[in-house]
Order: structure tokens, then sequence, then C-alpha cells
């Protein structure tokens, strides 16, 4: 946890009409691909922004805070469970407002909230902002926090939506790995097989784990200080690489370490990052500007497989 603290302020949604200048990025990058972060509220600052107001947005990706009294500097995060719940459904709003016909939007959220956002984006509680639910993909990793009245956490949820009107991104074969039929078994079908995939390739499974998936904590050398909650750089090359073109359009309300806006920039598209704390905006601008700390693409084509091989190979191909 870190060891941080500072006086926390709890938020309140200001509605802001759109006849309001756009705000100015508090630190931008003018050079193509652009790149821009917002301090402040995204209930404030969605609607303030021109690429937003005209839904031209490609790909969202949020990491919102948990409301379980985690550290988040500024942000309070124990708001009551009614409070939380319509700060919830009103970014959840704004950001499908601010999606092109197809976008995507990528939500990553612990149990307790999960099914409240599903059924929210699948037009619960009389939404008229309907979304067509592609995968609920599970984030898997060995280091839960550890309990003795109930089973260990040992996950988040991954969840993928898309806005009707249009054909969404998806580039599969950008995020293949090695299939199981390959590195365990040798199975000379998967080098043959017709599915539109490379030979001895699979797209992932809905249960993403493996090498460097796990979470960035002790001495990680993604790290950054005081952020107990940063995610992997393979989770977001991931979700960038299938969900965007390069030159696309990417948004995070909740930039927190700066992840998305790491990845989406080093990976060629524009990107927008909102940040409530002033500290932490600064903090993830600059490693936006760094770049990546593991090289991309290193793990594509690898093989997550639980078990090794069985067998020898039965033929070169499958050496490959």
């Amino acid at each position: 946890m870190p060891t941080k603290t500072r006086t926390r302020t709890t938020p309140t949604p200001m509605l802001i009409p759109s006849l309001i200048p756009p705000p100015k990025p508090d630190y931008q990058i003018k050079a193509d691909p652009r790149a821009r972060v917002y301090v402040g509220d995204c209930r404030e600052v969605i609607p303030r922004l021109e690429e937003c107001e005209a839904g031209e947005v490609d790909l969202i990706f949020a990491d919102p805070p948990f409301n379980l009294s985690r550290a988040y500097d500024e942000w309070h995060d124990a708001m009551p469970e009614d409070e939380y719940l319509d700060f919830t459904y009103a970014w959840l709003d704004l950001s499908v407002d601010a999606l092109r016909p197809g976008g995507a939007l990528w939500v990553n959220i612990p149990d307790t909230w999960a099914a409240e956002i599903v059924m929210h984006l699948k037009g619960g509680r009389g939404s008229a902002r309907c979304m067509t639910m592609i995968n609920w993909c599970i984030w898997h990793y060995r280091f839960g926090q550890n309990t003795t009245g109930r089973f260990i956490s040992s996950k988040v949820h991954a969840l993928f939506f898309v806005k009707g009107g249009a054909a969404h991104t998806w580039n599969g074969r950008d995020v293949v790995e090695m299939s199981d039929r390959r590195s365990i078994y040798f199975d000379k079908r998967t080098e043959n097989k017709r599915d539109g995939m490379p030979a001895g390739m699979r797209l992932p499974m809905d249960v993403w784990y493996g090498k460097f998936w796990g979470r960035v904590q002790g001495n990680n050398m993604e790290r950054r200080d005081y952020h107990d909650n940063q995610l992997p750089e393979l989770y977001l090359e991931r979700v960038i690489r299938v969900s965007s073109n390069a030159g696309d359009l990417v948004m995070d309300p909740f930039l927190g370490s700066g992840t998305t806006g790491v990845i989406a920039h080093a990976l060629g598209r524009r990107f927008i990052g909102i940040e409530f704390s002033k500290a932490n905006a600064k903090s993830s601008f600059e490693r936006i500007k760094a770049g990546p700390v593991r090289e991309l693409g290193a793990m594509k084509g690898a093989s997550t497989a639980i078990f090794g091989a069985r067998g020898k190979p039965r033929h070169a191909a499958a050496d490959r």
C-alpha cells in the first residue's frame, strides 16, 4: 500500500453547458501522435471536449475508483453505495456518448460492481444508451489479498462493450498467442488449420494470465510509486491493439498511473487522459513521454499454457 497520504475531498459533479469553450489541456504532446492530459473530474471534463461532444472517440478504457477505500491520492474512495452508483452511471453515459458509432468501451472493475455496470450498459435502469457486450474477460493474477474467511480474490473483470451504428474494430491477428495444441501436444492439425489465424496460433482466451500479467507490486520493473492499483502494460497493449488502429483516438477518464496513455501513445494512437489528482496527472504525463518499460509486441505469439510439453515434436513446424 502507498505510504503517502493526502487530504481527500469528495468530488461533486458540475454540469457544464457545452457552450463554454473547451478546456485547455494541463499537459500535452503536440507532435503526432498527439497526447493530452486534463486535471479534473471526468464528469466535468468529458462534456467540454470537442471530440467527445461530437462522438468521435474510437476507444475508451476505464479503470475507475473501486469505492473500496483505496488510496487514490485526492479522490475520496468511500462513497455511500447509492452515491457511488450515481457517479458510475454518470461517467458511463458520458463515455458512451463520446464514442463514435462502433466505438469500444472497456471497463476494468472488481466483483463488487461488475454486475451493476453490465446491466446499465445493456440498458438497465431505463438507460437509452444500450451497448452490445462482446466479451466479459477476466484478468487473473496469482498474488491476491490474503483472506481467511472467504476465498481469496485473484481477478478483476475486463468488460468489453461496443456502440451500435457501425462495425467495431477487431484486430485479432495482432494479439494472437501460441495454441496449446502446438505448445503442449505438437498437434500437426494446428499447423494446417484454416480459421484465419496463423499456423499454430489462436486468439487469447477470455481469462488473461501469464508472464508479465501479474499485479504490478513489489519490485516489478513497471511499478510507479503511490499506485496500488497499477495495471500491467501487457493488459493495455492487448486492449489497444485489438480495439483500435494507428491514428485512432483513445481516451482514459481515470488516468491514474498512466498505463493507457503510455501504450496508446507508443502504438501511434492519439490520446486523451483525465485524472482527478494533479500529482498523478503530472507523473502520468512524464511516463507517457518516457514510453513503455517492456518491449511492445514481445509476447505476441508466446504460449500461455499451464502445463509443459507432453511428448516430442512430430515435425519441424512444431518448433517454430
